[in-house]
């Protein structure tokens, strides 16, 4: 059993939208792994903060990435949350790559 992981809750969401903008709560839930509640949240702060955009479009919302946005840790000072995705999101599991 894992007890810890590099990337927090925030990240892991974060990346479930850059794969997919027209992806659920219900569905970013299943993959990180949290409730649909926790997800709500996530995206609540990433919205508050100016990492993503909420659009409704009919009765779904999808969510435009403000990838100029720099990343929040002084370590990563200089560098965007565009830079972070660039890296993982082409690592999706369902793009065909593990």
């Amino acid at each position: 059993m894992h007890t810890w992981t590099f990337l927090t809750n925030h990240s892991q969401v974060l990346l479930c939208i850059a794969r997919s903008q027209r992806m659920t709560a219900k569905e970013i839930a299943e993959v990180v792994g949290i409730t649909e509640r926790a997800v709500q949240r996530l995206i609540r702060d990433l919205e508050e903060s100016g990492y993503i955009m909420r659009l409704r479009v009919g009765r779904q919302n999808r969510y435009v990435i403000n990838t100029e946005q720099p990343m929040r840790h002084p370590a990563q000072g200089g560098r965007t949350i565009g830079e972070l995705l660039t890296l993982l999101a082409p690592l999706a599991p369902e793009q065909g790559q593990a």
